[in-house]
Formats: structure tokens, sequence, C-alpha cells
């Protein structure tokens, strides 16, 4: 059974750091990446990184300010946040699958969701 396990999030001040975590259990994946969702919108790509190469993309609302990274021995995946601003807050949501892609879709399991929230 595939699992995606996040955790790391919490209430922040602007201008502050969290690290987010999401362990996966289940299967191996060739993409791993970071979506949130804020209260009354969709869901929106935050970062990804492909396994074999760790070739990363990143939206451009957070590029210079974080970054996602991997630990093969423990099927991770990570994203460092950096200079937090108010409109980061969100629930962030971490997802897997095949193609290094930033749709929704594109990404076959998902995780519970930790929710980031960024004071002003």
């Amino acid at each position: 059974q595939v699992q995606l396990v996040e955790s790391g999030g919490g209430l922040v001040q602007a201008g502050d750091s969290l690290r987010l975590s999401c362990a996966a259990s289940g299967r191996t994946f060739n993409t791993m990446g970071w979506f949130r969702q804020a209260p009354g919108k969709e869901r929106e790509f935050v970062a990804a990184i492909r396994w074999y190469d760790s070739i990363t993309y990143y939206a451009d609302s957070v590029k210079g300010r974080f970054t996602i990274s991997r630990d093969d021995a423990k099927n991770a995946v990570y994203l460092q946040m950096n200079s937090l601003k108010p409109e980061d807050t969100a629930v962030y949501y971490c997802g897997a699958g095949f193609m290094l892609v930033q749709y929704v879709g594109g990404y076959e399991y998902w995780g519970q969701g930790t929710q980031v929230t960024v004071s002003s």
C-alpha cells in the first residue's frame, strides 16, 4: 500500500523559515513534488524533483526562496521554505508520480497535507 506522510508545517511569522518533509512508502517514484491549496483556491504547483537526475522545477512565486531536495535512503522529499510571506499560507501537499510536470493530474498519489500559516 502506497503512503505519503507529510510533516513540518506550523505557524510562523513573515520572514521565517520552515522545512516540510514527505516520506513515501510502498513503492518508489520517478517524481515527487509539492503543491499547496489556500482557502477558496485551487491546488497549485510549488516544486518538483525528478528522482534519477535530481532535476528540479519551481513555481515562479517561490523561486529563490524554496528549495526541494530528496533523500534516497529514506525515500523522502523535503521543501525548505525561506523568507516566508503571508501569501504562502496554505495546506501543503506532497504528490508522487512518474512525470516531471506542474499539474495536479500528473501525480498519482497524495499525502494528507500539512498546514503552513504565515502571519504578517
